[in-house]
């Protein structure tokens, strides 16, 4: 293992010349750095994303390689010149002008850029135009510099899988250690950023996609609440539990971002119920102050008890929080009891979704339902040995008329809505706090993900709002904690995790270690 050893030496050190300063460099550079930047003169959306393009070439395809871009956007220099001369003639877009912005590869664009969601079977296809998010980000002046790889189908093709593997893009892996997995289908989305291949993410969760690759990848995660974001133009994976959300090195960034994604529209019904609860600026509700007087419950069980480094971190969070103000009401238990009912919703809402998503791919598309991909991938077997499991069990799945699936729907959806609600009421909470999940595990094609507990379900089958923010390392790999609160609550959410963050400080950028030591000195998993 020596020469193992010695391979994660070079790397730090390749990292670490790959950090120097340059001009206009994306590195840690936050959305209000590169705003300034240019305000300045002191560099051009053209710079900014010239460095970004070249650092992806540096990081992503040679040097770590941590594959976490699918595709890069052959547009994305004449859309920085554009938006250079809009500066110059006077006028900016919007919060994002001129800013890098990763999107994960389920994400609709009506240019040059495929969307796949990963799956060979979608290779080379176009989406005839931008999703609604991808029109707001336009609109606010981001320049997309490509698309991020995924858990291919948002991690609902195999039984066994591993995160941030697709059939188009590979495995991704976590830039902070090598063999580790960058966790979620946002994986490399969350690994992208980390890395600072963009200044900020976009991702998509059904139940931790957001979340988890945050955590794992040192980052902040806004999971909003369900019908905040319009889902219209992005391929599915459950119209009851889908959600895209912002993905960034900080909270500023994050609610910057929430900012230009949360709007009401009118092809994804959903967002109807957002009306009234829709901020256009979230950093205003940003407060270093706001754990003072703060109530917070913590919650013990899902993702905490199995791994004592990570609980310990969730307890020096406690710490924090009450030396900021905050009551904390310790020792809180979600009963849960609604997986098997949300795995029923998720078989038929994805057999459903899928195929009204691929039904209307134009004639030359390759497939045009999930009978279509399941044949496809017989036809063409993954060199990965990568099965399909997932995808034959929804393709069985009753359809969203059947009354076992309306029962399950609506069980699971009461059940957890109940169980968070009473607990905020019952101890008169602002929020719930959790471990996020522990520390990223050995990428394993063969075996799939080895998770250790994960907080992320109640949030998603509610449909509520979580944030989850760094809380530290666990031997160099990030951990995070989350806070979850009723609908529409992302603003509290996200001015007590900027208290938390400003209190704390716990993001550390990544290390591109190739492994971790083992005890005695030696290398390896």
């Amino acid at each position: 293992m020596r020469a193992v050893a010695l391979f994660a030496v070079i790397l730090v050190t390749s990292a670490c010349a790959l950090a120097q300063p340059v001009p206009c460099s994306p590195v840690e550079a936050s959305v209000t750095d590169l705003i300034a930047a240019q305000a300045s003169g002191a560099c051009s959306a053209r710079l900014i994303t010239e460095a970004t393009l070249a650092r992806i070439a540096d990081i992503d395809r040679s040097g770590p390689a941590l594959r976490a871009v699918i595709e890069t956007n052959p547009d994305a220099l004449a859309t920085a010149d554009s938006l250079d001369r809009e500066r110059g003639a006077g006028h900016l877009r919007g919060p994002l002008h001129g800013i890098p912005v990763l999107i994960k590869a389920n994400i609709g664009t009506g240019d040059r850029m495929a969307t796949t969601a990963g799956a060979r079977a979608l290779a080379g296809v176009r989406a005839d135009q931008d999703a609604a998010i991808v029109a707001r980000l336009r609109a606010a002046g981001a320049v997309i510099v490509g698309k991020a790889n995924l858990s291919e189908w948002a991690n609902f093709r195999a039984a066994r899988s591993s995160s941030g593997w697709s059939g188009l893009g590979g495995q991704t892996r976590n830039p902070y250690v090598l063999d580790r997995s960058p966790c979620g289908s946002s994986s490399g989305t969350g690994a992208g950023i980390a890395a600072s291949l963009a200044t900020v993410g976009v991702g998509t969760e059904t139940d931790g996609s957001i979340v988890c690759p945050s955590a794992a990848n040192g980052l902040v995660g806004v999971k909003p609440t369900v019908g905040l974001v319009s889902r219209a133009g992005i391929i599915p994976l459950s119209s009851s539990q889908d959600t895209a959300g912002p993905m960034a090195r900080s909270v500023r960034d994050a609610a910057v971002l929430l900012g230009v994604l949360a709007a009401a529209d009118s092809a994804d019904p959903a967002t109807a119920a957002s009306a009234g609860h829709v901020l256009a600026d979230y950093t205003a509700a940003l407060d270093a102050g706001a754990l003072r007087g703060a109530r917070l419950g913590v919650l013990r069980g899902a993702a905490a008890g199995y791994h004592p480094p990570s609980d310990r971190l969730v307890d020096a969070a406690i710490v924090a929080m009450r030396a900021a103000g905050a009551t904390v009401v310790d020792s809180l238990e979600m009963p849960g009891g609604y997986d098997g009912d949300e795995f029923t919703v998720l078989l038929a809402d994805f057999h459903h979704d899928v195929d009204a998503y691929l039904g209307a791919l134009p004639a030359s598309a390759p497939v045009h339902s999930l009978a279509d991909v399941i044949a496809f991938n017989r036809a063409h077997p993954d060199p990965d040995g990568v099965g399909q499991e997932l995808l034959e069990q929804a393709l069985d799945a009753g359809p969203v008329t059947d009354p076992a699936y309306r029962d399950a729907l609506r069980r699971s959806r009461t059940m957890a809505r109940t169980q968070i609600d009473s607990l905020l009421a019952a101890h008169r909470l602002d929020a719930l706090v959790a471990l996020t999940g522990g520390p990223a595990w050995p990428i394993d094609l063969l075996g799939g993900d080895h998770f250790l507990g994960a907080s992320s379900t109640a949030a998603a089958v509610s449909g509520y709002p979580s944030v989850t923010v760094p809380a530290g390392l666990v031997q160099g790999l990030p951990v995070g904690v989350s806070l979850v609160g009723p609908a529409w609550s992302e603003a509290l959410l996200l001015r007590l995790a900027y208290a938390y963050e400003q209190a704390t400080l716990m993001r550390q950028p990544p290390t591109y270690l190739g492994t971790l030591p083992l005890p005695g000195g030696d290398s390896g998993q």
